[in-house]
């Protein structure tokens, strides 16, 4: 039986043993210092490797799970709750939403290896709230006026040739303002904006390699923060 109690070592380190094998296995680590020896080197190993596989959900992963949560359709409550404030409803909701976010971190990869400082100021910010955009492809932003600031992810946009980009405008009743252009290539477009009290709408439309010191076509993109 010791022999076979000296092969557990490996399962041991992973948890892997039932409850009774462990019991009997604890019971040998007691008296042989060489399966305490190895159980000590596979767990110190299991913990570098987890470490060197770790991902650091990038900034954008939440994003598209609010525009996700934006367009999926809520089930109705199957139990009466008490009314509570939408302040509350929102902390809950951004709750969540982090725990998703990290938890599809590992199995996702958008080319984004690092958190921007203005990205977690909105996403963090008490007032952030996700507004879903109309017309091509799928666009949300999240929205701080606290932080007067906005950040906005933009999928599935038709492919543009050499000679063009997509560029975003903040709208408001003096008209439109650049925001910056989305140059990426990825199926992923990010932009973090400045975000002006009077700015009411967002758009994004197809303007010269460069950019337009105006919109120069009508909207791809539209999205009323009204």
């Amino acid at each position: 039986m010791t022999a076979e109690l000296h092969m557990l070592t490996g399962a041991y380190a992973l948890d892997a043993v039932s409850d009774a094998d462990r019991a009997e296995f604890e019971r040998h680590l007691g008296e042989c210092p060489a399966c305490r020896q190895e159980v000590a080197e596979l767990r110190a190993t299991g913990a570098r490797l987890g470490v060197a596989a770790a991902v650091a959900p990038p900034p954008s992963l939440k994003l598209l799970v609010l525009a996700d949560v934006a367009r999926t359709r809520q089930l109705p409550p199957r139990v009466p709750v008490a009314r509570r404030s939408s302040r509350a409803k929102t902390w809950q909701v951004r709750f969540a939403l982090f725990g998703a976010a990290a938890a599809a971190a590992a199995a996702v990869l958008l080319g984004i290896t690092r958190t921007p400082a203005p990205v977690d100021s909105v996403l963090s910010a008490p007032d952030a709230s996700a507004i879903e955009g109309t017309g091509e492809g799928h666009a949300t932003v999240v929205v701080s006026r606290s932080r007067n600031q906005a950040v906005l992810l933009a999928s599935d946009l038709p492919a543009l040739d050499a000679g063009h980009v997509y560029q975003v405008w903040l709208i408001g009743p003096g008209g439109a303002r650049s925001a910056g252009l989305m140059t990426s290539e990825a199926s992923q477009r990010m932009l973090v904006a400045d975000l002006p009290r009077d700015v009411d709408r967002i758009g994004i439309t197809v303007e010269p390699a460069g950019g337009s010191a105006g919109p120069t076509t009508p909207a791809v993109t539209r999205i009323s923060l009204a």
